[in-house]
C-alpha cells in the first residue's frame, strides 16, 4: 500500500510538471492575446513538436508570424495547415494574405477563391481578392468582389471600391 501511494504521488507530481501539446497551445493563445507574439510562437513551436498534426497550432503560429512580418514562415505554416485540413477556409484566407504581401497576386486570388468555396460569406476573402484583382488590372472582378464584400458587411471594401472603382 505504501508503494502504491508513493507511485501515485510521483505520477501526479510528474503530470503537473509535464506540459501537453494542448497546454502549450493554450499558453500560446494567452500570450498572443496579451501581445507577446514571440512568446506565443515559442509555445506554438513546443505544441507542434509534441503533436506534428496540431492544425490549430500551425494556423495560429502562421498568424503570429504574419504579425511579425515573417512572411516565409507564415506562408509555410498556412500551407501546412491546409495540408492537414484542406477544408480550413481561414487558412486559405491567411495564406492569400501572405501571398498578397509577397506580391503573388494570382496565388492570392486562387487562395481566396478556395476560401470562398468553403465559406461564401467571408467578406475578408472577397475584399482581399478584390485587391489582388486590382493589382493584376482586372477592374471588373475587383469591383465585383468589393461590392460583394460590402454586401456582407465589410467597411474596408467600401473604401477600396470608392478608391479603385471610379
Amino acid at each position: 500500500m505504501k508503494h502504491l501511494l508513493l507511485a501515485s504521488f510521483m505520477m501526479i507530481t510528474c503530470s503537473i510538471w509535464a506540459q501537453s501539446a494542448t497546454g502549450y497551445f493554450d499558453r500560446a493563445m494567452k500570450k498572443a492575446e496579451a501581445g507577446n507574439t514571440k512568446g506565443a510562437i515559442a509555445d506554438y513551436n513546443k505544441a507542434i513538436s509534441m503533436n506534428s498534426k496540431f492544425v490549430e497550432a500551425y494556423q495560429n503560429r502562421g498568424v503570429a508570424k504574419l504579425k511579425l512580418n515573417d512572411l516565409k514562415g507564415a506562408l509555410a505554416d498556412f500551407s501546412k495547415t491546409i495540408d492537414l485540413d484542406s477544408m480550413n477556409a481561414d487558412a486559405f484566407t491567411g495564406r492569400a494574405n501572405v501571398n498578397y504581401k509577397l506580391q503573388n497576386y494570382q496565388a492570392a486570388i486562387d487562395d481566396c477563391t478556395s476560401s470562398l468555396g468553403l465559406n461564401p460569406k467571408d467578406y475578408i476573402a472577397y475584399n482581399l481578392r478584390g485587391l489582388a484583382y486590382n493589382k493584376i488590372g482586372d477592374k471588373k472582378n475587383s469591383c465585383k468582389d468589393f461590392t460583394t464584400a460590402i454586401e456582407l458587411g465589410s467597411q474596408s471594401a467600401s473604401k477600396n471600391r470608392s478608391t479603385f472603382c471610379k
